[in-house]
């Protein structure tokens, strides 16, 4: 596939990708096409480190996450770290 025939996901979209793939009590995903930020508030992350926490969620994108989504940060916490 040629570069000028993939169509870049919107925010909605990778946060649908996410929330077909876990629970989450928050999800937020913002972007530009390219780009994206993610608060993401999960009871999976529970128990997990900061990056069993990431891998989890490039897990769910898969292969998304080279073909479609560029660059995407994350904040990944469990329900009891979002309510503070």
């Amino acid at each position: 596939m040629n570069k000028e025939s993939i169509v870049l996901p919107t925010p909605e979209q990778i946060k649908n990708y996410i929330a077909a793939g876990m629970e989450c009590s928050h999800l937020t995903v913002e972007g530009d096409g390219q780009h994206f930020q993610a608060t993401i508030v999960s009871v999976s992350f529970i128990g997990k480190r900061l990056i069993q926490r990431h891998q989890l969620v490039y897990a769910i994108l898969g292969d998304r996450m080279r073909e479609e989504i560029h660059a995407l940060s994350m904040k990944t916490l469990t329900p009891e770290e979002f309510n503070g």
